[in-house]
């Protein structure tokens, strides 16, 4: 096949020219007589040029899943869509946050029922996975507060090493999503541990917990945010979960919710008698 010839077939397919132009360069091709005895000759109806063009194209790329639903958005899509069906009183306040606020609901009878509380809690989260879940778990729902307890799995390294710029950079990004949408923010105290049993290697980490206390502490009163100390009613006095008060050196049992509950109640209360 000559040069020419090759220029303008490939430049037809590659190029998307239209049937018209490839048809006139089929027949100047074969009028000049370039082609040899022993070569196929190019069909220059549109209908013939369209298969051979389809022939030679490329296949499209498999689409293949890339990745995981790595903030677990599909934990609570069902629930959320039956949330919205309840009334407005039912969900006065979304608790988000970790393992902890997962296992609430389930540790403290009908306190949330009773309260207008919804638990959206997924165990071993971070700040991060919370900020990509806080639209459909928190905003969509339309309460009048969200209650935030996170940070325990940032300190752990759960998923990396711990930055507490990027933590505070997190709760900063729920409160600041909150308050654009009117609800108000309750930020609770990350509760006391000494030691996180699933990552043992991080040590004793109580100072950096309470260093992070102490930022949301100061962020809440700029800005007009409740804190809820859970401290006072957890703490051991050395920086590690009272005894008797947990299942473990961080989760609390019932007697720990028991007590955590009058805290989150109040601060959600005086959440509600703050204007938006």
């Amino acid at each position: 096949m000559s040069v020419v010839r090759r220029g303008l077939l490939g430049g037809a397919i590659l190029a998307g020219a239209s049937f018209g132009m490839a048809r006139a360069a089929g027949a100047q091709s074969l009028s000049s007589g370039a082609l040899s005895a022993n070569e196929p000759q190019l069909k220059t109806d549109e209908a013939a040029f369209r298969d051979q063009a389809e022939a030679v194209a490329p296949l499209p790329p498999q689409v293949e899943r890339v990745g995981q639903d790595w903030a677990n958005l599909n934990r609570y899509k069902a629930a959320n869509r039956d949330a919205l069906r309840l009334p407005a009183f039912n969900r006065r306040a979304v608790l988000m946050g970790d393992s902890i606020t997962d296992a609430w609901p389930g540790q403290t009878g009908d306190v949330f029922t009773r309260n207008g509380l919804i638990g959206r809690g997924i165990g071993g989260q971070t700040t991060a996975q919370m900020v990509v879940r806080f639209q459909p778990d928190v905003i969509a729902l339309k309460p009048l507060v969200v209650h935030i307890l996170a940070g325990t799995n940032d300190v752990a390294e759960n998923l990396d090493p711990y930055d507490f710029t990027a933590t505070t950079n997190n709760l900063l990004a729920m409160a600041a999503m909150a308050k654009a949408n009117n609800i108000r923010v309750v930020m609770g105290s990350v509760p006391p541990a000494t030691s996180f049993a699933w990552r043992p290697g991080v040590g004793n980490r109580s100072d950096k917990i309470q260093t992070l206390n102490g930022w949301i502490k100061t962020f809440c009163a700029q800005n007009g945010h409740v804190y809820a100390d859970y401290w006072p009613v957890l703490g051991d006095g050395l920086g590690g979960l009272k005894a008797g008060l947990g299942t473990d050196s961080v989760h609390p049992n019932a007697a720990g919710y028991a007590a955590m509950n009058p805290v989150a109640l109040a601060a959600i209360d005086k959440a509600m008698s703050r204007g938006r």
